[in-house]
């Protein structure tokens, strides 16, 4: 039975994400639908690649993804898809997947060929529709579409320095933990044994990892990597983001005297 997972920002009170769910099993009656979530933030592409990366992990090779996220941010809006880790991806040419992918794909099959200008949302699931069919029958992705470039927004990668790293915060769950675009991977790299400091709005300091939320006492502010492996400041039985007036890190914000809340540095000695 292959997964078809769903991902997007329209929300749960219009129709439309049962009605794509219908089109598809239509179409596809044999899928599995899963719903990711619906309630990816607008505008956000690093909040949104960090979420969709940290899930299509977890899923058997050969699932197929859709994510519907400001799909229709220039005139000429299509869908794309790429081929990652065995998953298959299929989104808008708008600037999340490079975000998601952390990495340029080989190749980038363009889905538009057969809607050339789609006018709403369920032409671009007609692409979808047409681009799934044929990968459950084997195609590649030469067959598929022909090969586009990549838009790319502004990165939001961890800036790098000898002896400093500075991310910036891309979620804040429900419990208001703070998560920011560090990686564990390129922490560890970066430290390379070091001791270190993680500082945050401007003199707030946390000089060590902890492996759970219990590891301090109720009210304590902690460091941690999350499941996803990213690092993640957060407070015991609290809430780090309200306490220390932390905010995510939107798209095209100039910088201002908020990027103080908004910023992760982790300084090693």
């Amino acid at each position: 039975m292959p997964i078809i997972s769903f991902t997007s920002d329209i929300g749960d009170k219009d129709y439309l994400p049962g009605a794509i769910k219908g089109k598809i099993a239509s179409n596809i009656p044999e899928a599995q639908i899963i719903d990711i979530t619906h309630h990816l933030p607008t505008f956000h592409s690093a909040q949104c690649a960090y979420l969709c990366k940290s899930t299509f992990l977890h899923y058997p090779p050969g699932s197929i993804h859709l994510v519907l996220a400001n799909v229709f941010d220039s005139k000429n809006a299509k869908l794309v898809l790429v081929k990652h880790n065995e998953q298959w991806i299929i989104t808008s040419n708008n600037g999340l997947l490079p975000m998601m992918l952390n990495e340029d794909p080989a190749y980038c099959a363009d889905l538009s060929q057969n809607i050339p200008s789609p006018s709403n949302i369920m032409d671009l699931t007609d692409q979808f529709v047409d681009a799934a069919k044929k990968i459950l029958l084997g195609k590649s992705l030469q067959d598929i579409g022909p090969n586009i470039s990549l838009v790319k927004n502004s990165d939001l990668a961890p800036q790098i320095g000898e002896n400093w790293i500075e991310g910036q915060i891309i979620f804040i769950d429900r419990f208001e933990n703070v998560v920011a675009n560090i990686p564990k991977s390129l922490f560890e790299e970066q430290r390379n044994g070091r001791s270190f400091s993680i500082v945050f709005k401007r003199d707030e300091v946390i000089d060590s990892i902890s492996d759970s939320y219990a590891d301090v006492a109720p009210g304590q502010k902690l460091a941690l990597f999350n499941a996803a492996g990213y690092l993640e400041i957060a407070v015991n039985r609290g809430n780090a983001a309200g306490l220390f007036g932390l905010q995510g890190y939107a798209d095209n914000q100039y910088l201002s005297n908020r990027v103080f809340y908004q910023t992760i540095r982790v300084y090693f000695q």
